[in-house]
């Protein structure tokens, strides 16, 4: 690789960060071609990227980012998890290190803070941004659904009440 291929490489992952609010650091040895095509399927689904990373460039990249605090655990072999979402990335690689102890989760760095492992184990249990915003949702339409339902049911028993009555009274006349 040449300088022109290092600099594109640091300026794309750069550009990368910039546009992520979560970086997670994973080793990945022993896993095989097909075990990372299908965790890059999970990662890709959860709306984030995976890919793996020279660590020397990476370091350059990480320069002057949010995840400057990163640096350190560039060593071995490493793979990066990035999302604009702090949670669909952590809970991708959480989910596939479950059922894959070769995938290593070192840490993470969200907004300029330093996870550990368990700070990332932490972030992905947190329901997603689309989940939060279903919530959001369903939290602001219930209270008009219950005044609906409120001024519909004053009506439905008076309804129910002449409906009787006009049965009473269609009965009286019937005898």
């Amino acid at each position: 690789m040449n300088r022109d291929e290092k600099k594109d490489l640091v300026d794309s992952l750069r550009a990368e960060f910039g546009e992520s609010t979560v970086c997670i650091v994973t080793h990945y040895q022993g896993l095989t071609v097909a075990q990372m095509e299908a965790l890059r399927g999970k990662v890709r689904e959860a709306g984030a990227r995976f890919r793996v990373t020279k660590n020397r460039i990476t370091r350059l990249a990480l320069d002057g980012t949010d995840f400057e605090g990163l640096s350190d655990l560039f060593t071995g072999p490493t793979a990066i998890a990035t999302s604009a979402d702090p949670v669909a990335a952590a809970k991708a690689c959480v989910d596939f290190a479950k059922t894959n102890d070769k995938l290593v989760i070192l840490g993470a760095s969200m907004q300029g803070r330093v996870l550990d492992a368990e700070g990332v184990g932490a972030l992905a249990k947190m329901p997603s941004l689309d989940e939060l915003r279903a919530q959001l949702v369903g939290l602001l339409t219930t209270p008009a659904q219950r005044v609906a339902s409120v001024t519909q049911a004053p009506a439905g028993q008076l309804a129910r009440v002449l409906r009787a009555y006009a049965d009473a009274n269609a009965e009286g006349e019937a005898a």
